[in-house]
């Protein structure tokens, strides 16, 4: 079966960093361009940042200088490594798998809270 899990989630302070993984399973990893979304308390899901199948890399405007994502192949892991975390960046972050191509796949991770206070 296919899943995608996230970890690396909690509180940190604002200014801090965290990274977030998110191992997949049950998909053959290079096919899918990976992304990671979040949604705070009554507001829509934005993408933050996704990677394709060769590195390519795009990112939320309010994010990039200080977000990266990144994956590694051969394990089944994309990353997002935050940096300069601010208050606003507080949300659910979930990890995203799909295919660009038909037959079109669409997975998604359980979700992990972040929480940037003081």
């Amino acid at each position: 079966q296919v899943q995608l899990v996230e970890s690396g989630g909690g509180l940190v302070q604002p200014g801090g960093s965290l990274r977030l993984s998110c191992t997949a399973s049950g998909i053959i990893f290079s096919f899918y361009v990976m992304g990671w979304y979040r949604q705070a308390p009554g507001k829509q899901r934005e993408l933050v940042a996704n990677i394709g199948n060769v590195g390519s890399t795009n990112y939320l405007d309010s994010v990039k200088g200080r977000f990266t994502i990144s994956r590694d192949n051969a394990k089944n892991i994309v990353y997002l490594q935050m940096n300069n975390l601010r208050p606003d960046d507080t949300a659910v972050y979930y990890c995203n798998g799909k295919t660009a191509a038909i037959p079109r796949n669409d997975y998604w991770g359980q979700g992990t809270q972040v929480t940037v206070s003081s």
